[in-house]
């Protein structure tokens, strides 16, 4: 099953909401491509004060597409790796405030896109894990440098290597994220928090 974005808006920011009839999203490629495409036209847009990433109630994002991985060659692996650094930077350097809405799953490459926003808030149910070790891979779009760089050394590198799940409350604990609240209010005060106002 194909993932996809739905786009609308709310006033002055632009929700992006990454879908997929199983409730879990995935960044395929051609997800990528879209919202690499749907940001940059954001940015540009003078009535767009800020934008909102999220998913479905199951997942902000499970990850890459392993089928997908699994089908590359030594080049479209690179060149993969290098669109999804491309995406990232653009959510990264962009000159609007973007902010992770975050419920349930956030692992792997979901994790990297989470960790490019400007501000990441979860539900109480997010669950956040980096599992590639498991799997044999590394992440190549970034999120080793910003995990670090948003948790420090040490703790990345434990959730790289082992795994684990971290929940909600464990990651407002390490400053993964910045506030931890109910489901229902997450997209919200996502919104709340693009526009620039506390």
């Amino acid at each position: 099953m194909k993932s996809s974005i739905r786009a609308a808006r709310h006033g002055e920011v632009l929700l992006l909401s990454l879908e997929n009839p199983s409730g879990y999203p995935r960044l395929e490629r051609a997800v990528l491509s879209s919202l690499a495409e749907q940001i940059g036209i954001a940015i540009f847009e003078a009535s767009i004060r800020g934008i909102v990433l999220s998913g479905t109630e199951r997942a902000f994002a499970a990850g890459a597409e392993i089928q997908e991985l699994a089908e590359l060659d030594a080049v479209g692996a690179h060149d993969f790796s290098r669109s999804g650094q491309q995406v990232m930077a653009r959510i990264e350097h962009s000159p609007k405030p973007i902010v992770a809405a975050i419920r349930g799953y956030c692992f792997g490459g979901g994790l990297d896109l989470a960790l490019a926003c400007h501000a990441r808030i979860a539900s109480e149910d997010a669950r956040f894990a980096h599992p590639g070790a498991a799997l044999g891979i590394l992440t190549g779009w970034g999120g080793t440098q910003r995990l670090t760089r948003a948790i420090g050394r040490c703790r990345a590198l434990e959730m790289f290597t082992t795994g684990d799940v971290i929940s909600a409350a464990g990651a407002l604990h390490i400053r993964l994220v910045s506030e931890v609240l109910p489901s229902t209010e997450v997209i919200a005060r996502g919104i709340q928090l693009a526009k620039g106002r506390d």
